[in-house]
């Protein structure tokens, strides 16, 4: 028999979504009640429905270990209880239906959400359905019991190298040389990543992280700016090792003080915890922060702030790993990078650099339709959701976010642009011609950059379906802007002569 082929995820529906959210509002209740095997299965429906949801997955973990109490065994007959789904579990790998290896996992899980087996196999779903974030969460969810496991923490370790955060990659390199000094792959990693350790404590240059990707639209390009600004807030020096010298502890520990005091008083209003995480960022306390944000998101019942806090925590240690990547790719294409990085050849840094582009559109797009769910009047989300959908190739959901967008008369010359450029991609140049012209109608003369951008996509667009005439009069208004601009004046040249020898 053929194997299947490989699951993808898909976007929820709107009724899916609308009945998640539903489910995961009543989990909530029900589990704040003791009531955890019909949280569980609320939980369990909301992950089937949106299986990359990261809330919904979280929370449905933390309430299979609170019915067990944490005793890191879960049920006592949990072994005979799951064996039909483990049985099923091994047939949706063999087929590569990854979807059904979670849905089993899942079931397993609630009842020993410390199956060390399953929790493997449920990471290697999430992987390959490019749910890398899931991946990592599952495995650390196994190491609360497996902690010193030579083969979780190679695999944890691999997962992290994968997503460019190389200092926790290294530590877990370390642990399993610890485990098996015999090891050599940990030994020949731990070297190999100790140089790229300082991504995780350095500081950018603002216009290292300021250059775009190699997008063919520079007009969409993420910006990565966003990344160094919390860690540009600090005023507090810290050592090489981002530790904080005694000075600065002791004012840590006074500042804390009151905050702590007040959750403990209040356990339940989220401005204490999103204040206290702010407070250790400016410390460089980032773990801190991030551990205080996750106990907040379990006591406000997963307060939107406070969610979209932990998103963007998450989201800028891959935002300068990116900068720090581009950087030195950029230094290796001029011959530039020191010896010590000489291992890291062309090719490998392209290939990181477009993973860690992809984890983070794919983290930003989960973050966008979070806030245009939430803000469902403020488009201005949907324009960045169809921003980050069409640099992730996803060309129809683009479309129809930034369709909404539009809408919105302060956001509709962008919104039209950038639907421009989706006709473009998805070859049909009569809409993309359209909205071309109307967002150029519409944007200020003082956005010359967009104007630019839309000047040279007319005209080569017309040139690329033969209407030369036209292609050379956008080229003409480009040239009066900017000469220089993708080599607008050579391409004129080509154009006027292929028409002559046409009319010839």
């Amino acid at each position: 028999m053929s194997q299947a082929e490989p699951t993808r995820i898909k976007p929820p529906t709107a009724e899916q979504r609308r009945i998640a959210t539903e489910s995961f509002d009543k989990a909530n209740r029900v589990i704040s009640t003791g009531n955890y095997d019909y949280g569980i299965n609320l939980l369990l429906t909301c992950c089937k429905l949106d299986p990359g949801n990261t809330v919904y997955r979280t929370t449905l973990r933390r309430a299979q270990k609170a019915k067990y109490r944490n005793n890191l065994r879960g049920s006592p007959l949990a072994f005979l209880t799951t064996s039909r789904h483990r049985a099923r579990l091994k047939v949706a790998q063999q087929r590569r239906d990854y979807l059904a290896v979670l849905e089993h996992g899942e079931q397993i899980l609630s009842r020993n959400p410390w199956d060390l087996s399953t929790q493997m196999d449920m990471a290697e779903a999430f992987e390959a359905l490019e749910l890398l974030d899931l991946a990592v969460f599952e495995l650390d969810q196994a190491r609360q019991k497996f902690g010193r496991d030579a083969t979780l923490n190679r695999a944890l370790a691999r997962l992290f190298e994968k997503r460019g955060n190389f200092a926790h990659a290294i530590k877990l390199w370390q642990i399993v040389k610890e485990t098996d000094p015999s090891d050599l792959e940990a030994s020949h990693k731990a070297k190999d990543l100790a140089a790229s350790e300082t991504i995780q404590r350095g500081q950018y240059e603002e216009s290292a992280q300021n250059k775009g990707d190699e997008s063919d639209d520079p007009r969409f390009a993420p910006a990565p700016a966003a990344a160094a600004s919390t860690a540009s807030k600090s005023t507090t020096p810290a050592t090489a090792s981002g530790t904080v010298g005694q000075a600065a502890v002791d004012r840590l520990t006074r500042e804390a003080a009151p905050l702590l005091a007040q959750i403990e008083a209040n356990p339940t209003e989220a401005s204490f915890y999103l204040k206290l995480a702010e407070l250790y960022r400016k410390f460089r306390q980032d773990d801190r922060a991030r551990a205080v944000l996750q106990q907040g998101l379990a006591a406000t019942g997963q307060n939107f702030q406070i969610q979209v806090e932990l998103m963007e925590s998450d989201l800028e240690p891959l935002r300068k790993n990116f900068a720090l990547t581009q950087d030195k790719l950029r230094k290796r294409i001029a011959g530039g990078l020191e010896a010590a990085d000489e291992e890291h050849t062309l090719e490998d840094l392209r290939r990181l650099q477009a993973k860690l582009r992809l984890e983070i559109l794919n983290r930003e797009i989960e973050l966008y339709r979070l806030k245009a769910e939430r803000f469902p009047t403020d488009l201005s989300h949907r324009l960045e959701l169809g921003n980050r959908l069409y640099l992730a190739d996803r060309i129809d959901d683009a479309i129809s976010e930034l369709q909404q967008a539009r809408k919105d008369v302060r956001l509709q010359g962008k919104a039209l642009m950038q639907l421009g450029f989706c006709f473009k991609k998805r070859n049909n140049w009569r809409l993309a011609q359209r909205n071309f012209e109307e967002a150029l109608a519409l944007l200020a003369t003082t956005d010359e950059p967009a104007r630019k951008e839309i000047l040279f996509a007319l005209a080569s667009g017309f040139a690329e379906n033969g209407d030369l005439a036209r292609a050379i009069d956008m080229g003409h208004e480009l040239a009066n802007l900017d000469f220089s601009f993708r080599e607008i004046g050579k391409r004129l040249d080509e154009w006027q002569e292929r028409l002559q020898n046409a009319a010839n």
